[in-house]
């Protein structure tokens, strides 16, 4: 079975451990983890790996957040992956920070990457790890606060939630999404 594990964010220096890159991040471990170096392919920074007896393309969009549809819609068709083998993680605004949970549909509750990927598969169909960032900004400060770093508190909280996710990733390829909501959605 194949896999497409796309991590969300935006590219550059300036917004490499920003909260809103939170999908980049896990994504850096997971590959790290898994002994994956990262290529500059079309669209995106790709890997390629395997978790058993299934086939993982990692993707980083190169888009920007706001168009990472383009680059999902590219790699699932160049892979030849169904949307129900799609696994996108993001941020979330409406979660505290470190709480993880998983999807497999739903609104894109004004995240504009998945509202995009949504447009772009013409669905709502497909899982996704929705990451806490928190919420604590003032009225009208929202893009500064997705744009700025993580506290050395969060990070703490953070760093510790990415492995956790690099375990559901796996548990995704390897045991089914209802499976994976049911194990670690509750914890």
């Amino acid at each position: 079975m194949k896999y497409l594990i796309v991590g969300l964010g935006n590219i550059g220096d300036e917004y490499a451990n920003t909260r809103h890159n939170i999908g980049f991040m896990t994504l850096d471990a997971f590959a790290k983890a898994s002994n994956v170096a990262f290529e500059d392919k079309r669209y995106g920074f790709v890997g390629h790996c395997r978790v058993k007896n299934a086939e993982l393309t990692l993707l980083k969009p190169s888009t920007f957040m706001n168009l990472s549809g383009t680059a999902v819609r590219y790699w699932a068709q160049k892979e030849n992956i169904p949307v129900e083998n799609i696994l996108v993680i993001c941020d979330d605004l409406s979660l505290p920070v470190g709480k993880i949970r998983m999807r497999g549909s739903g609104s894109a509750g004004g995240h504009n990457g998945l509202k995009n990927i949504e447009s772009c598969l013409m669905t709502q169909q497909y899982a996704r790890i929705k990451f806490g960032i928190g919420n604590e900004f003032p009225r009208g400060a929202q893009v500064d606060f997705v744009l700025g770093n993580f506290s050395e508190e969060d990070r703490k909280v953070v760093d510790e939630k990415i492995e956790y996710v690099g375990e559901m990733i796996k548990s995704f390829c390897l045991q089914g999404l209802d499976r994976t909501m049911n194990l670690y959605n509750k914890k």
